[in-house]
């Protein structure tokens, strides 16, 4: 099992910061891959932005490309994404996600219980 808390949520300003954190606990060994995602009232949950845990490649939704960092301390179990230039639209209820496989081969997701940010 794998928990995962997220942190650094909040009301901002726009064109303001903000950093979330997701710390991960369990079997976090079992971690290949973690990502942000987003939800807004009325709206399905998107990908923000996603990160493996090995190599560090990264990926990013269009709509947040240049104004959104993910990165990790895997020291730490901790995925952060920083969020620069926010905009009212990036409004949402953010979630992370693992995705693990143990060492017999089994594939999970987990989520976290999410942190809201607004923009306004």
């Amino acid at each position: 099992q794998v928990q995962l808390v997220e942190s650094g949520g909040g009301l901002v300003q726009p064109e303001g910061s903000l950093r979330l954190s997701c710390a991960a606990s369990g079997y976090t060994y079992s971690i290949y891959h973690m990502a942000w995602f987003r939800q807004a009232p009325g709206k399905e949950r998107e990908g923000v932005a996603g990160i493996s845990t090995d190599g560090g490649s990264t990926n990013y939704a269009d709509s947040v490309k240049g104004r959104f960092t993910i990165s990790q301390n895997n020291a730490k179990n901790t995925v952060y994404l920083q969020m620069d230039s926010l905009r009212p639209e990036d409004t949402a209820m953010y979630y992370c996600k693992a995705n693990a496989c143990s060492r017999i081969g089994t594939r999970n997701d987990y989520w976290g219980q999410g942190t809201q940010v607004t923009v306004s």
